[in-house]
């Protein structure tokens, strides 16, 4: 069985599916390991340390993906720059695994069931604690709330603890979450250590004590309908629950010097949580770091992959930024793929199990058919 590790095309993307360390581990095994010439270079990961670690190093990409049984990726498929379909090039019956946003673009799931392609979607893992170690989506938000704080400290143009000096005190930043998911816990925390005074907002009541734990105040708003979806995730609430939030978190906007946004509904549109209006109530100067740019944002005047400056405050709309940190964000899903991997590898071949409610859940296409009833409803309603 050969397992390639194909290199990313897409350029915003560095990060690279299997990092030498998780390569020495699998050769280990008793597995082959094939990896795509200068795979790792965005990551900083040479293809003498790939070599090193027992892996066979191929430059010819069309051979990588033709002769691969299972082949490792972060981001979906491409086109290349030949017009070729990356999807075109894999071997019929062999398998993917990836990011593969089936939800937001349930076509390529049809072109890989046309291809007769086992696809496993690293984003349809589910949230339970056997999954844990594969959940590929709280790993990279994870680093997407550490590093927006990071991006929003830089911007701002304050100091963001509270000093006492010869020259006077001066205030530390106040900072709010919205959405306190694995991105927006992790920005708490980070906003914390680095001094802030930080407030958060999610329609989920149940990350309260999560919230609070790390030193934040958490605000609150009473809803009449369930806000959490399966696996934990945050729901898509009604527009008069939307109405009700955004009068809510109005006041805590004007107030603060940074807004950090981390609100996402998987395969939807991302809920609009700060309106112009609230914008325009911000103290010139104040920072928004908009996590859900890529999904339109959930600021109104969020404009993804660029920085803004709308009346006065600066809106960030950062793309893809887990890949901003590629070694620890390829380390960490090298970890998550080669979890995943050791559910379907049973004595060095490929064992696909639905009876195990992981490779059930995150299975995509197989035999030729979409079997996840989710990504069919996304693509009839693209057909319609």
């Amino acid at each position: 069985m050969k397992i390639a590790v194909a290199k990313e095309i897409e350029i915003c993307e560095r990060r690279v599916a299997l990092i030498p360390e998780t390569v020495a581990k699998l050769v280990k095994q008793g597995l082959e390991v094939f990896v795509e010439a200068g795979a790792g270079e965005k990551a900083f990961f040479t293809d003498t340390d790939y070599e090193t670690a027992g892996a066979k190093i191929i430059s010819d990409s069309a051979q990588l993906w033709s002769e691969a049984d299972l082949l490792l990726k972060v981001s979906p498929p491409q086109i290349r720059e030949d017009g070729r379909a990356e999807i075109e090039l894999l071997k019929p019956e062999s398998v993917l695994i990836s990011f593969l946003n089936p939800l937001g673009n349930p076509v390529i799931a049809q072109q890989l069931a046309n291809r007769q392609i086992t696809a496993l979607s690293m984003e349809l893992i589910p949230r339970t604690t056997r999954a844990q170690s594969m959940d590929a989506l709280s790993s990279q938000a994870s680093l997407a709330g550490y590093k927006a704080v990071l991006i929003a400290s830089a911007a701002l143009p304050k100091y963001f603890p509270m000093l006492t000096t010869a020259a006077g005190t001066i205030a530390p930043a106040k900072v709010f979450i919205m959405g306190a998911g694995v991105a927006g816990l992790q920005a708490i925390a980070t906003a914390r250590r680095l001094g802030a005074v930080v407030e958060a907002f999610d329609i989920r009541p149940a990350v309260k004590e999560e919230v609070q734990s790390l030193g934040a105040k958490f605000v609150e708003v009473k809803l009449e309908e369930e806000t959490v979806a399966a696996g934990g995730y945050a729901k898509e609430i009604s527009e008069d629950s939307k109405k009700r939030t955004q009068e809510l978190v109005a006041s805590h906007v004007k107030n603060s010097d940074i807004v950090i946004t981390t609100a996402q509904v998987p395969g939807r549109q991302a809920p609009r949580l700060v309106t112009e209006e609230m914008v325009a109530q911000m103290k010139p100067g104040s920072v928004i770091v908009d996590l859900a740019a890529e999904q339109g944002g959930n600021c109104a005047c969020t404009e993804a992959g660029k920085d803004i400056v709308w009346n006065g405050v600066t809106i960030i709309g950062p793309i893809n930024l887990p890949s901003s940190m590629p070694v620890h964000a390829s380390q960490l899903y090298a970890k998550n793929v080669t979890s995943l991997m050791q559910l379907l590898i049973k004595d060095k071949t490929l064992q696909i199990n639905f009876n195990d409610d992981i490779v059930d859940a995150a299975c995509v296409t197989h035999g030729g058919e979409i079997r996840n009833q989710r990504v069919k409803d996304a693509l009839q309603a693209v057909a319609v």
